[in-house]
């Protein structure tokens, strides 16, 4: 029988990366928060999520990085490092008043979302460990 890393972590790794993805969007959010005119984006992870798993599934044809459609296997993909170009960015909707320069980041606010980020993502990778270990001790005990 045949192991398939893909059935063991695909959802995590798909996880993953749009984790990391999404925490630099909202990095960028935090690092242009005196920025006049900035608007805060953001990545929406269940849209992301269905999206990621509906290509890995042989879907709709992916886009590469550039944005476009890739529909043909043998096409060069570009840059897979960002995926955050295969999702339509958000602009955020500030919940407090404009303070008059345009921008609506709200600092406290991408505070808790970038935490609240990091500990989903350290929780998809203790899941991941997890998932390995168990694997490396099937492997280790199955041939006992």
């Amino acid at each position: 029988m045949a192991i398939n890393l893909d059935k063991l972590v695909g959802f995590h790794e798909s996880a993953l990366k749009i984790r990391t993805e999404r925490m630099e969007v909202i990095a960028g959010n935090l690092a242009n928060a005196n920025t006049p005119g900035y608007k805060a984006k953001d990545i929406d992870f269940n849209k992301a999520m269905q999206s990621a798993m509906r290509d890995s599934a042989g879907g709709a044809p992916s886009r590469s990085a550039g944005g476009l459609v890739k529909t043909n296997d043998r096409h060069m993909s570009g840059n897979s490092a960002s995926v955050a170009a295969n999702f339509d960015m958000q602009y955020r909707v500030p919940t407090q008043p404009d303070t008059g320069d345009g921008n609506t980041v709200e600092v406290q606010a991408e505070r808790n979302r970038f935490l609240d980020n990091g500990l989903r993502y350290q929780a998809t990778l203790e899941f991941i460990n997890g998932k390995v270990k168990g694997m490396k001790k099937a492997l280790s005990s199955g041939g006992q």
